[in-house]
């Protein structure tokens, strides 16, 4: 398939399937009913979601991958960036070489609090937070001897969330960033306005979409992030207040060809099923569809 007919790399993650790092989210469904969801949309490639989700071991995670015709994008690593920076260190190292070992291609970096889970955090001293810009400087090191690239996650609950926080990472790193539209959002950045204002910067894409009242709620803290997520803060691209088309186009007139990856964020509750989200990423996958054609047919004439 040529670029001017399919011009957007499309992957999904596990959350969009409920699957999250952190304790007591909801219900997770088991690996071969997520993979075989994705499969069945059409999807061939995805994000390994949290660890341990996936097999621990490369060879196994490959055949487990390859079982459902799924290639591996990468992953997420969540980091206690700040303080103690040789715990994340090793962390790194030892995921970057299971990725790698796979044929993964990018390591999509978070700065955690270390206080677990996305609902609450503190402000960082400035020693703390040149300690957290080393610690990833060092991290996409170790990124690099291993073929990788890296991107630094944007992300509500952690220590770059907010926008001034987002500038200041911009300012004081050289390392791209993962453009994830909802995150940014809820954090009060304009996504589409920071991709054209920093084309160069973005490394990888989180598509989202999500309902700016909600996402307003979250940010002034009167609702934790969480429920806000039970609450239907996520919803299929193209449900939300995300321009997801101007987003896509931005970038990529831009001259980005990475990873669109699909998450709807998304809790599940004891005894539900995969048919919920996965009429929800079919819905997004048709927005995506026209939005890439769109882009098909400008790039013809």
């Amino acid at each position: 398939m040529t670029e001017s007919l399919h011009p957007l790399r499309i992957a999904a993650a596990p959350i969009s399937w409920g699957v999250c790092e952190v304790p007591g989210w909801g219900h997770v469904l088991d690996p071969a009913t997520v993979l075989s969801e994705m499969a069945g949309l059409g999807l061939a490639a995805t994000e390994f979601g949290p660890p341990g989700y996936l097999s621990a071991d490369p060879h196994e995670l490959r055949d487990q991958l390859r079982g459902f015709g799924i290639a591996p994008v990468g992953g997420f690593l969540a980091a206690v960036l700040h303080r103690q920076p040789g715990a994340a260190l090793a962390l790194a190292r030892e995921t970057a070489a299971l990725f790698a070992a796979t044929g993964a291609e990018v390591l999509v970096l978070a700065a955690a609090t270390g206080d677990g889970g996305y609902d609450s955090r503190a402000e960082l001293s400035d020693h703390e937070w040149q300690t957290l810009v080393d610690t990833a400087a060092t991290i996409a090191d170790i990124a690099a001897e291993h073929g990788l690239r890296i991107a630094v996650h944007p992300h509500v609950g952690t220590h770059i969330e907010t926008a001034a926080e987002v500038d200041r990472f911009l300012a004081d790193s050289d390392l791209d960033l993962c453009l994830d539209t909802g995150h940014l959002l809820i954090g009060g950045v304009d996504p589409v306005a920071l991709a054209q204002r920093h084309p160069d910067r973005i490394g990888h894409i989180h598509l989202k979409d999500v309902h700016a009242d909600l996402a307003a709620e979250v940010r002034a803290g009167r609702i934790e992030y969480s429920e806000a997520v039970r609450d239907g803060l996520y919803v299929p691209l193209g449900a939300g207040d995300v321009d997801i088309a101007a987003l896509v186009r931005a970038v990529h007139t831009a001259g980005y060809r990475g990873w669109y990856v699909m998450e709807q964020d998304t809790a599940l509750n004891p005894g539900d099923t995969a048919e919920l989200p996965t009429r929800n990423a079919e819905s997004s996958l048709r927005h995506l569809a026209e939005i890439s054609a769109g882009l098909a047919s400008a790039r013809i004439h």
